[in-house]
């Protein structure tokens, strides 16, 4: 499995979603489902793009998991360390 970067246009969220290379979401309603998260105010169709270079890097929108709100990101940022819990 794999970690990747899907933005909502509709709502300005970018999520971290850990799925196999085989599969690929397209609306907020299944990458809501797939992390177990409420969908909130956005629509379940509201369409999500899948990131290049995703998966943890500095990408154009800020990335966060779980709808937390991200701390400010600058070109100075250090991702830290994964463990086992990734």
């Amino acid at each position: 499995m794999a970690l990747y970067d899907y933005y909502c246009e509709s709502n300005g969220e970018t999520l971290e979603v850990r799925h196999g290379m085989n599969e690929s979401f397209s609306t907020w309603g299944e990458i809501c489902k797939q992390m177990s998260l409420p969908l909130g105010d956005t629509p379940t169709d509201a369409p999500v793009k899948k990131l290049i270079g995703s998966g943890s890097s500095l990408n154009e929108h800020n990335t966060f998991s779980h709808r937390e709100k991200p701390k400010a990101f600058d070109s100075g940022m250090v991702m830290p360390m994964r463990d086992n819990k990734w």
